[in-house]
């Protein structure tokens, strides 16, 4: 079965260009033109991932974003920016994107960044089948992840993660104590086949710190290495 893809943009040149190379990659696609369509067909439709321009009419990407995670849709979003503004890409990422990316773009980056996504959540699907009956739980400080549910908590309190979110803390967990640099994280967990953009990795560590950490400054849970990248230790019980 073909996976499908939902496009949202009010460029009808990038909806036809997106829809026809896709299409050829094998995907099945659907498309809306502004973000209140997009939020309805995301929400009828169950399409396997989402490629979301953020200046959209009647609802802007960002908005879709946040109301689709509020729902607990949790279908990955690769949002699409005409403005190379760091804020705009922070502010998706937090609202719960997966990616993003910025005009102009080749159709070829998107179907890779697609594909990669979509081979990450494959991977895991069956991951979880394979070990669902099996206690493989992770249990660090304060702070405890089950794999096979997706599902991690802090002090007893389950954290409202997104799906990268929790990918991310899932594989730092998995190699406590071991400092990852942001092209090894970017590899493991966004799982590029090209040289993609580490500020990605420093803004879902930063989220990550908000939810795990009693001082973001001072996080006794993921630590920076500086001139190297981070990792995640057992805290020290003071």
């Amino acid at each position: 079965m073909k996976n499908k893809v939902l496009v949202v943009d009010d460029e009808s040149s990038i909806v036809t260009l997106l829809k026809y190379n896709l299409e050829q990659a094998g995907f099945m696609v659907i498309t809306a033109m502004d973000g209140e369509e997009g939020k309805r067909l995301a929400e009828l439709e169950a399409p396997d991932i989402i490629v979301l321009d953020l200046m959209l009419p009647k609802l802007d990407g960002m908005e879709v974003c946040k109301q689709l995670r509020q729902e607990r849709i949790m279908t990955p979003i690769i949002m699409l920016t005409a403005k190379d503004d760091e804020l705009d890409k922070i502010l998706g990422l937090e609202l719960g994107a997966d990616d993003y990316m910025v005009k102009p773009f080749s159709p070829r980056e998107v179907i890779a960044r697609v594909k990669a996504i979509l081979r990450r959540a494959q991977i895991q699907s069956n991951t979880v089948e394979e070990v669902e009956d099996v206690s493989t739980n992770i249990q660090i400080g304060n702070l405890t992840i089950y794999p096979e549910k997706y599902e991690a908590y802090f002090k007893g309190n389950r954290l409202d993660l997104t799906l990268k979110e929790f990918e991310l803390l899932l594989y730092l967990s998995q190699n406590k104590g071991r400092v990852l640099t942001r092209d090894q994280l970017l590899s493991a967990v966004w799982n590029y086949d090209f040289a993609g953009d580490t500020r990605i990795v420093d803004v879902h560590i930063s989220h990550l710190r908000e939810k795990i950490e009693e001082e973001t400054k001072k996080p006794a849970y993921i630590k920076t290495v500086r001139g190297l990248g981070y990792k995640l230790e057992e805290p020290k019980i003071e």
